[in-house]
């Protein structure tokens, strides 16, 4: 019986890894990428690209390189704790030739429909139609994975900015920025405390004339190294951790997480005590 063939959408890192399992299980895989690129999210770009991720020039990652890596494919020792985007490009590389994975990859092509086929009824197939330099083309899955991430369309409510129209100043979303030249010598306010909210101000403070760093409601701040050096997710991630945590009453664990945070600064001290635990 022939391999039953299944269409990947997106070459970054869910679709690496997709593409890898379908190999593993004997299926017969084609991963589109519309770019000419694996890595998505992660391979940056100096100018944000229409329909995909964008990162700035600092980013590193939030997740050890133990938590982050893929099962059957180990980062290297030498690669530092968490990643500079780089080093995730780079160990992408690394697994995309470890597993012969590129030659099942259709670079440059778009996936334009996605429909079930007219026997969908008793095939379960689907019809996916791509294009490539100016030209489309039908074929025929058993199966589709979608692969696209989810960091694609900046969410920029201007509508929550009374005033904004008649601003005078400079204002873009996180996905436009790319490095803090521009924004030498300038007053500035990030709005939000997410990942790239807080890296942005930390790294803007060395360049602008003053931050401000703009919070709703304040948030717990967790720092990414944890007692001894090592990484915080290794450290609190375990399923000894977890077993403490279930047999512990909710408003017990959040005491000590909270006190350890606070050991670290003290979130009220700096307006950023949040009333959620």
């Amino acid at each position: 019986m022939a391999a039953q063939r299944v269409a990947i959408i997106g070459a970054g890192a869910s679709g690496l890894c997709a593409l890898k399992c379908c190999l593993d299980e004997g299926l017969e895989p084609t991963c589109f990428e519309r770019s000419g690129d694996i890595g998505g999210l992660w391979r940056f770009q100096e100018q944000p690209e229409e329909g995909r991720a964008s990162i700035y020039r600092s980013v590193i990652i939030n997740t050890s390189k133990e938590m982050m890596c893929f099962s059957d494919f180990p980062i290297p020792d030498d690669f530092p704790n968490y990643m500079h985007h780089s080093k995730i490009m780079e160990y992408f590389r690394m697994y995309a030739r470890r597993f012969d994975l590129l030659r099942h990859v259709r670079f440059g092509t778009s996936v334009c429909r996605v429909s079930k086929s007219p026997d969908f009824a008793t095939t379960g197939r689907w019809e996916v139609v791509t294009e490539s330099e100016g030209k489309q083309q039908s074929d025929v899955f058993d199966a589709v994975l979608v692969c696209t991430g989810h960091h694609t369309d900046a969410h920029l409510p201007l509508h929550a900015f009374p005033g904004l129209e008649s601003f005078e100043g400079w204002y873009l979303h996180s996905r436009d920025y790319k490095s803090p030249r521009a924004f030498t010598g300038k007053q500035v306010v990030v709005v939000g405390t997410g990942n790239s909210g807080i890296d942005i101000a930390v790294e803007l403070s060395h360049t602008a004339k003053q931050v401000f760093l703009s919070t709703k409601r304040g948030a717990w701040v967790m720092h990414r190294v944890a007692e001894g050096g090592y990484p915080f997710d290794f450290s609190y991630l375990s399923r000894f951790i977890q077993i403490i945590r279930s047999l512990l009453p909710l408003s017990v664990s959040n005491f000590v997480l909270e006190r350890k945070l606070n050991a670290r600064f003290d979130h009220s001290l700096y307006g950023l005590q949040p009333q959620h635990r």
